[in-house]
This record gives C-alpha cells, sequence and structure tokens, in this order.
C-alpha cells in the first residue's frame, strides 16, 4: 500500500497563496454567492461626488452567545439604527436585546413570538435572528424615512436563505413607492478573481489607471431574474483618501453613479474615509462586546436565583472544560 503523500509546509502554503495573490487574471466568482452573473468586461470609471442625501438610514445587527450547554445556548440579537441629516446623526437607536433559547427545539418558538416568515421546517439558529431582526429595522426604516432618503444596510441586500423572497420583493415595492434608496454595503467582500480577493486587485488597477486618489466605481455584476428582485453588485472607491474600496449593492434599475455619488459624500470621516459614516454610527451601537454578555448573563442568574436553581446545576451545565484546561 503506498505511502501517503507529506503534509503540506508553510512554505508551500506561502508560495501558492503568493501565486494567487499576484496573478491578476482568471474568472470572476463568489464562493458564499451562486445567483450572480458577472460582467465580461469590469470597466472602472471615475465617481463624482454628490451632495449627501436629504435623509439616510443605517441599520446593522449584533449578536452574542450568553451561555452555552452546546445541546442549549442563549443567545442574544439586537438590531441598531441611526439616522443622519444636514451633516450630524439625529437618531442613535440601539435596539432592544432579544433573548431566545437554541437548542434541543427551543429555537422554534422564535418563528411565532417574532413573526419570521420562514418554513416551518426551517433551522432557526443565532444568524437567522440576527437578520430577521435587521431585516426588520430596514422595513421600519423605509415606513419612517422622508421621500428621497436612502436606507443603508450593513452587508448585501440578500436577506438569509431562509426568508422568502417576496419578502424582500415587497421591501424592494414598498421602498420604491415611497422614493426610498436601499443600499447595501459589505465591509468586506467575499468577491474573487482567480482565486484571489477581487476588490484589491481593482484597487491597484484603479490607482494605476487613475490616479492615487482618485474616487472610482465599476459594476460587477447582476442578480439572476429567479433570485429574487434583481440588483447590481458595484465595487467603489468612495474617498480620495480611503485605503480601500466596497461592494455596494442596489437595486438593478437605480442610477449607480448618481447613489454612489451621494453616497460618498457620507464617507469622507477622518477616522475611517472611504466607509459611509452613518453605518460606523449603527456598528457601535449594535456591537455586544464582553460586558453585554456580562450584564445579561448576571440578569440570567438573578432569575435562575429566583427558581431556585442550585450553583453547581449552572456550573455543570455552563463551564467551559476547554477554557479551563487551557488555562491549566
Amino acid at each position: 500500500m503506498p505511502l501517503p503523500p507529506p503534509p503540506p509546509t508553510i512554505e508551500q502554503a506561502a508560495a501558492r497563496l503568493a501565486g494567487l495573490l499576484t496573478y491578476a487574471g482568471g474568472t470572476l466568482s463568489d464562493p458564499e454567492r451562486h445567483d450572480l452573473v458577472f460582467e465580461t468586461d469590469l470597466s472602472l470609471q471615475p465617481l463624482v461626488r454628490l451632495p449627501a442625501p436629504i435623509d439616510t438610514w443605517a441599520v446593522d445587527g449584533g449578536q452574542a452567545v450568553v451561555a452555552d450547554a452546546r445541546c442549549l445556548q442563549l443567545v442574544v440579537t439586537r438590531a441598531s439604527r441611526a439616522r443622519w441629516r444636514e451633516g450630524r446623526c439625529v437618531l442613535e437607536e440601539e435596539g432592544d436585546l432579544r433573548p431566545q433559547l437554541v437548542g434541543c427545539g427551543e429555537e422554534r418558538t422564535a418563528v411565532l413570538t417574532y413573526g419570521m416568515p420562514v418554513r416551518p421546517d426551517a433551522a432557526v439558529d443565532i444568524g437567522l435572528l440576527r437578520d430577521w431582526g435587521e431585516w426588520q429595522a430596514v422595513a421600519r426604516s423605509v415606513e419612517e424615512a422622508d421621500a428621497g432618503a436612502m436606507v443603508l444596510i450593513d452587508g448585501d441586500l440578500e436577506p438569509d436563505w431562509r426568508l422568502p423572497p417576496s419578502f424582500l420583493d415587497a421591501l424592494f415595492a414598498r421602498a420604491t413607492a415611497r422614493r426610498v434608496t436601499l443600499a447595501g454595503v459589505t465591509k468586506h467582500s467575499s468577491l474573487a478573481r482567480g482565486g484571489a480577493p477581487l476588490l484589491g486587485q481593482l484597487e491597484r488597477r484603479a490607482e494605476e489607471a487613475l490616479g492615487p486618489r482618485a474616487m472610482w466605481w465599476a459594476r460587477l455584476a447582476t442578480t439572476r431574474p429567479d433570485s429574487g428582485p434583481n440588483r447590481q453588485i458595484l465595487a467603489a472607491r468612495l474617498d480620495p483618501d480611503a485605503r480601500f474600496s466596497f461592494r455596494v449593492d442596489i437595486p438593478a434599475g437605480d442610477d449607480a453613479p448618481h447613489i454612489l455619488g451621494s453616497l460618498s459624500a457620507l464617507a469622507d470621516d477622518a477616522a475611517f474615509p472611504g466607509y459611509p459614516y452613518p453605518l460606523s454610527v449603527a456598528d457601535r451601537l449594535a456591537a455586544c462586546p464582553g460586558w453585554v454578555r456580562d450584564d445579561v448573563w448576571a440578569q440570567l442568574e438573578d432569575g435562575l436565583d429566583v427558581a431556585g436553581v442550585p450553583f453547581d446545576v449552572r456550573e455543570r451545565a455552563f463551564t467551559d472544560r476547554h477554557r479551563l484546561m487551557e488555562r491549566a
């Protein structure tokens, strides 16, 4: 019986990675999405900064696992919103923390509790809980926005796959009726060409072709008609001082240069130029750092005390054995 080949070395992995990162050819792809029809020729276009939207809403979500018994978890999620008008933030809304037991069928209660339009047999996890909360916040923002407003979503314009396409169809139709623009901005895109990050390649190409301080945009792909309302996938550098470009999703029929030009007026923050500042505010509000988990855990323990659950029962259920072993 022949011996298996030796495992790859770090040096071999580095050599392969170097080849991928420095080769600018190959096919376009997104390993996380299979509903995109990519452009055959990526044309970089100069981007002109326009006045900011009269009213901008930004939505982001956060999540945390508070207690983990492996077969059963207590998780919390929330959706946060920020509103931007006339050059300043006029609303910071953290959103309520939504607790939910997940595991052993306990998560099924969330379908009714939060009105999730999913199949009866759909798996419910922390990702779906967070995503549904975000899209509910987007729908509320569309209703509360002024005509001519823009609603920004952290990530792409694609709800969790367990949510029906009819939900996004209705949301797009409502936004159109109220003259509200929807745009999704992805911080770290999985778009690739030849197995390497696409946006990094476009950034180098744009610097050579348009100059180091040029703002630019390019249409990358559209979604297939059978995957819900048609959307266009763009890349854009939204500020002359920006280190990075971002993926931006908008409805297929919308005016890309106009939307990106208006969006760029919100992306000139000195701390992180190139990323829309209202989304930075929503991201900060939605975060669930350690102190949030500790606070929820303290409330949980108070409830267990009232219910008379002994301390040793809790300890056996929730103590992380791996962490104990790592500290030894």
